[in-house]
């Protein structure tokens, strides 16, 4: 009988999971005020197999492909929310992300070398702290049903963020590939060339599927499905050909952006099938991390979120007044780009065909990504409140 039953319990681990975790999100959401995703998160860790749950490892499995499914759906949001128009008209604003993503690579660089950490380690930590997770910014904006200033820098400064990220984390892989392998031309692949090859598909993803659309007609009825399909037909063959599904996914949603297509809030959110992959996301995160290595790079993680917050904050304040709002707003900016658990995860689970392990040989990561993953959501949602922005209120 207690094999049948842990049989049966193997074989639904997942959907039970899912279940209980958006259970654990929408009481978390109605009595503590937490964003969904933050207690999504919070299941998924607590269900894992290495905090003594009943969910598998799903490290390399179907599960990892789906998580990057439910991301690049998220990532291709972002991307057609972008603007390029406001970024002509104002400059500063990207200048702004430049300066707070590379002001946050080199405190958290420095932060690392202070605590003896060594150098490949360090600069793949300091590259990942460039980020903000665009799964936890856009939920957390769609959640709340924000607008404003706040509100679309945001959104913009993690786009900008995901791509200074990929790049530098790409070409610090590209860098440890050289010193293990000695390969030049593996090394370049494994930067270069990926990062070229994944935006190019992307864009041409997003050039042909809304001429597609047009061919058909009936696009705001059917445009919902067509990108959901394009964007899991992009994930598996950028996965199958080790691109970038991440970049990828940016780069098809800006590329149909460009392409004046239309799509509703509702579509924006991808529906049913969107809410039901972000759970699955932030569960695939939780699930990923193990207490013992948290607990081991716990002092490293304060460090480095600390520094990685001030970095942030610091320098969208400095140029706020420069790209057109206060100072307040500008440090809210910073403030809400505090998410980075679910794009730091991913990043780093998209490397083992490499044979670097790097998931496991980067100290300190799972112990920032578990601070960040309760904590950056929340940040996320109290700037977005603090700046006056959010709309929602409780539904009875």
């Amino acid at each position: 009988m207690t094999e049948m039953l842990t049989a049966v319990l193997a074989q639904i681990a997942w959907p039970l999971a899912l279940a209980l975790a958006w259970l654990a999100g929408e009481f978390g959401h109605r009595w503590l005020a937490l964003p969904r995703i933050s207690s999504y998160g919070l299941a998924g860790f607590a269900l894992a197999a290495s905090q003594g749950g009943f969910l598998p490892d799903p490290a390399g499995g179907p599960v990892a492909l789906l998580a990057d499914v439910a991301f690049a759906l998220i990532l291709f949001e972002l991307g057609y929310r972008i603007n390029l128009g406001w970024l002509r008209a104002n400059p500063w604003l990207l200048i702004t992300g430049i300066a707070e993503a590379y002001l946050a690579f080199y405190a958290v660089f420095v932060v690392t070398q202070a605590l003896a950490m060594p150098l490949l380690p360090a600069l793949l930590l300091s590259s990942i702290a460039m980020a903000t997770s665009p799964a936890a910014v856009v939920r957390v904006v769609n959640e709340e049903r924000s607008s404003g200033q706040v509100s679309e820098r945001t959104l913009h400064l993690s786009a900008f963020n995901c791509v200074l990220s990929l790049v530098a984390f790409k070409a610090v892989v590209g860098y440890g590939v050289l010193s293990s392998a000695g390969s030049v031309l593996q090394a370049l692949w494994s930067s270069l060339v990926v990062v070229l090859a994944s935006a190019a598909l992307g864009a041409l993803f997003g050039v042909l599927v809304p001429a597609l659309l047009r061919l058909l007609g009936g696009l705001a009825r059917n445009a919902t499905v067509v990108f959901a399909l394009a964007v899991l037909l992009l994930t598996a063959l950028t996965d199958a050909v080790k691109l970038s599904p991440l970049l990828a996914a940016l780069a098809f949603g800006l590329a149909a952006r460009q392409r004046r297509v239309v799509l509703s809030q509702v579509q924006r959110n991808f529906g049913a099938l969107g809410d039901l992959l972000t759970v699955l996301l932030f569960v695939f995160i939780g699930a990923m991390l193990d207490w013992r290595q948290a607990l081991a790079g716990l002092t490293l993680a304060g460090a480095v979120v600390a520094a990685r917050l001030a970095a942030k904050t610091l320098a969208c304040a400095l140029f706020a007044r420069l790209s057109g709002v206060s100072w307040r707003k500008g440090a809210l900016t910073g403030l809400a780009l505090t998410p980075l658990s679910a794009f730091a995860i991913l990043l780093l689970e998209q490397t083992r065909h490499l044979g670097l392990a790097l998931l496991d040989d980067v100290a300190g990561v799972m112990a920032v990504v578990l601070l960040l993953e309760l904590l950056g959501p929340l940040l996320t949602r109290w700037a977005l409140v603090w700046a006056g922005e959010t709309r929602r209120r409780e539904e009875a």
